[in-house]
């Protein structure tokens, strides 16, 4: 598949890679796992030779020697042999005060694993010879808990190195559908509203999808849930990788949200665990959920509720591990019916997502939101807040839109927002499978 968005990531690379040839500079560039975050440094740099080091999980002296042999064939420099990276790090950083070239460390965080000295060692290193460097240093990884305590815990020795930050976020809306029309001219927004769903615009399960032929949305289902699936097996992957042995509480929360357990009274009901502390973790250190309240609800309220930031986690959660006995026992048939059965009332749910998130990307807003009343009563599906300009879209969300009534909407907006907002202007707006 080819190379698609991220001009402003790559323009900013650019301009890192050039301030080095004055000034050391070292970038930290963070995402999930299979977001593109290789790719895109690739292609920032595709027009310089540079020095890409993948650690691996296996012996320090293993690495190295594979590195070495990168570096000769880069930078046409043979340093003879290591068995410890400090010492090739620190080798590399003397060489950057005389030659400008950029080093990138691809899944830093393994060094964990390999040998946690290292970062302590480029710490010193680093401070000792950055003011006479001209390297560009680009450091990444997939685990975010990892990466976030290296460079953000301020008892970590890298702490406060790094100059610049870039986190990578999935494709917008209309990335997705450049990328989709590519692959099938005649896409239905059914057909966009299922790849949507499925992969939340992460670049390694779109290409995944599409270059397997998967462009409409009951292939896009098959695929998913098929026989050998790249994705039935990689939800579990990417939480065992953050999580580790910890995982049955988590997995058990991530559940029940998923299956729309959004407030924590539901979710200690549902899993017979006290969330509380899973939660605050889930959504600070793993980043995996995030917590909202109703529009113009204040900071103290209880009016809570709880959601997976990840699609293609979330679609995994209510699908694969729902149905985890069928899907090991190969019945994917099976699964593959329970979606179909569901996917009406599920996608009406990830449309309204969808909507807020196209509504955001525009750059209008200043607040893209929803409302709800505790007891369950009224709702608004979408509340977009120009406050420069005094002026609020308040939208109902359907996939058919003989389902909306304006007049109603009109009708909870009077008892909810407008008697607060009295002097911002206000469109009302319905919004359907039409819309996308």
């Amino acid at each position: 598949m080819k190379f698609y968005n991220r001009e402003k990531e790559i323009e900013v690379l650019r301009q890192i890679e050039q301030l080095s040839s004055r000034y050391a500079q070292m970038t930290v560039v963070t995402g999930r796992r299979r977001i593109g975050k290789t790719s895109l440094i690739k292609q920032a740099c595709n027009h310089i030779p540079f020095v890409y080091l993948f650690v691996g999980r296996k012996s320090e002296t293993l690495l190295c020697r594979e590195f070495v042999e990168v570096i000769m064939n880069t930078l046409n420099l043979d340093l003879g042999e290591f068995n410890s990276f400090s010492r090739l790090f620190s080798v590399l950083m003397q060489q950057s005060t005389r030659t400008n070239f950029t080093l990138v460390l691809d899944e830093f965080q393994n060094f964990k694993y390999i040998n946690e000295a290292v970062f302590s060692d480029i710490q010193n290193t680093w401070d000792a010879t950055k003011d006479a460097s001209k390297m560009n240093l680009i450091v990444c990884g997939s685990v975010s808990t990892m990466m976030s305590r290296i460079f953000d815990d301020r008892k970590e020795p890298l702490y406060g190195r790094a100059n610049n930050r870039i986190q990578l976020r999935p494709f917008s809306t209309r990335v997705l559908k450049e990328i989709l029309g590519d692959f099938n001219p005649e896409f239905t927004n059914e057909d966009l509203l299922a790849l949507y769903m499925t992969t939340g615009g992460v670049a390694k399960y779109v290409e995944e999808m599409l270059t397997h032929g998967a462009s409409t949305k009951d292939k896009i289902l098959k695929q998913f849930i098929c026989y050998g699936s790249y994705f039935v097996p990689e939800g579990r992957e990417m939480l065992s990788d953050e999580f580790g042995r910890d995982s049955g509480n988590y997995f058990s929360i991530l559940n029940a949200i998923a299956e729309g357990e959004n407030t924590r009274g539901a979710i200690k009901s549902i899993t017979g665990v006290e969330p509380g502390g899973y939660l605050d973790k889930l959504e600070k250190q793993y980043a995996l959920i995030y917590r909202y309240r109703p529009f113009m609800a204040s900071p103290q309220s209880h009016n809570v509720k709880y959601g997976i930031n990840d699609n293609f986690l979330r679609f995994w959660f209510r699908f694969v591990q729902k149905y985890i006995s069928a899907v090991e026992l190969g019945n994917t048939d099976y699964v593959l019916k329970k979606m179909q059965s569901d996917y009406e009332t599920y996608s009406g749910f990830v449309l309204e997502q969808y909507m807020r998130q196209k509504y955001a990307e525009t750059g209008l807003y200043n607040l893209v939101t929803n409302y709800w009343e505790r007891d369950g009563g009224n709702e608004i599906d979408l509340i977009a807040v120009n406050d420069a300009e005094r002026r609020l879209v308040i939208g109902e969300i359907k996939r058919q839109f003989s389902r909306i009534d304006m007049n109603r909407l009109k009708e909870k907006s009077c008892q909810i927002v407008i008697k607060q907002m009295r002097h911002y202007s206000i469109e009302y707006v319905g919004l359907s499978m039409d819309d996308m």
